[in-house]
């Protein structure tokens, strides 16, 4: 099983990793788990090579687990052969329990005493400061990932690659899987008028790699202006074809609304459409994203006229819940629930449009305008959409098939140029 460092040199393990990864691939097998080793597993089976003698900064929130669930900050702190010094904490902080968009300060972790550094601080701070850097000679990246490009974890990963190489400090990302699989790739690509933290590099929405991937893409693309010296440490096992249920692994909620391991496939099909506002998509419940609900809702009307478009893999049928939305919280009122029959072949960034078509089309809602008349605008829809044409196309009344259409030639330039930067087989 290779590294994969900045120079593209290769480094077969032998002897005591080989060995570990064979006793532990059969010890699995017998369990009927998938043999997946993670980043921080393949670290660890390594003796924690190239972070000997070195000051270490660790980027990580409760995502960041082996395949026994133990935490990247616990293996780091414990293990005699590594001097952990810093902890880093992304949207959502080190524990993972900040509601999206909200700041938080540096403080000190309850459990080890370091330091933590808030890379969603006030200010605003968005990445590590040279102030912050200064502690530390390399600082390694360990946060699961939800495979769309406006979750942030990405966009922060990529500032702090730029901030580590203009300080000169080493970035090293233990890899992840993608729960989304790493062959879907779909939906707009951004325009750099949009460049913002939930929508930061010249991918598709749906991009199709796993973290370490897209680090070395934006390092060997130069996405950034300062590059930074990146070792990125594989899993073994992990395949191209896999979503999140084929691992064997656990999944450990990335932040408050990513509870499931099929979560990141609701929020890719109705994030979107939460952004505008006006309808209740689960957020703060048992079920994020997973259903679309308002008192006004034409429940079975809006699920037979879906269900007429024949979209393959995908189910929606009506139903009711209690809503949370404050003009109706407490209420119970009709709901669109989501049903993805076959996961592999739907559709789901176009979900979004289809709804918001049916919204409109059915129940005689344009969340658009009904946004403008509660004083609210659309910026964050064309921000997550990382284009504004989206929108306008929308509007204008274009048929959601042909908005899709459009996407298709900046997706498969996008699948050939990621090609060299692709670790893992089908």
């Amino acid at each position: 099983m290779p590294w994969v460092s900045d120079k593209r040199k290769i480094w077969t393990m032998k002897g005591k990793l080989l060995g570990l990864i064979a006793v532990f691939g059969a010890a699995v097998a017998l369990r009927g788990a998938s043999p997946v080793l993670l980043g921080s597993d393949v670290l660890a089976a390594r003796a924690f090579v190239y972070l000997a003698d070195k000051r270490v900064g660790l980027l990580t929130n409760p995502s960041g687990v082996n395949r026994n669930g133990r935490t990247t900050i616990d293996l780091l702190h414990k293990a005699p052969e590594v001097n952990l010094v810093a902890l880093f904490g992304a949207e959502h902080g080190v524990y993972g329990d900040i509601p999206a968009g909200k700041e938080f300060p540096n403080s000190t972790d309850r459990k080890t005493g370091l330091p933590v550094f808030s890379l969603y601080g006030p200010g605003p701070v968005r990445e590590p400061t040279p102030k912050m850097l200064r502690t530390i000679d390399v600082l390694v990246y360990d946060l699961q990932d939800t495979g769309a490009r406006s979750y942030t974890y990405i966009s922060t990963m990529g500032k702090a690659m730029a901030e580590c190489g203009r300080a000169g400090v080493d970035f090293m990302v233990l890899d992840r899987p993608n729960p989304l699989g790493g062959v879907r790739v779909e939906g707009p690509h951004y325009h750099p008028r949009f460049r913002s933290l939930v929508g930061y590099w010249p991918i598709p929405y749906v991009y199709g790699m796993t973290s370490g991937e897209l680090a070395r893409m934006i390092k060997g693309e130069r996405m950034n202006e300062h590059t930074c010296r990146l070792i990125v440490v594989p899993m073994s096992g992990w395949r191209r074809s896999m979503v999140w249920k084929d691992t064997g692994l656990k999944w450990v909620p990335t932040s408050p609304n990513v509870p499931y391991g099929r979560s990141p496939m609701f929020q890719v099909a109705t994030g979107m459409l939460g952004e505008i506002g006006g309808v209740d998509i689960g957020i703060h419940t048992a079920r994020p994203f997973e259903y679309v609900a308002v008192d006004w809702l034409k429940a079975e009307e809006t699920a037979r006229t879906l269900n007429g478009l024949r979209l393959p893999g995908v189910w929606f049928h009506s139903s009711k819940i209690v809503s949370q939305r404050k003009a109706s919280r407490g209420r119970i009122v009709p709901s669109l629930e989501i049903v993805f029959k076959d996961p592999a072949r739907a559709p789901l960034t176009v979900l979004n449009y289809y709804l918001l078509d049916a919204l409109k089309r059915v129940n005689g809602r344009d969340l658009f305008q009904a946004a403008l008349q509660r004083g609210k605008d659309w910026r964050m829809f064309d921000k997550v959409n990382g284009t504004d044409a989206t929108r306008r196309d929308l509007q204008a009344g274009r048929s959601i098939e042909s908005i899709a259409k459009g996407w298709e030639t900046e997706v498969n330039a996008f699948k050939e140029r990621r090609k060299k930067y692709l670790i893992y087989p089908m």
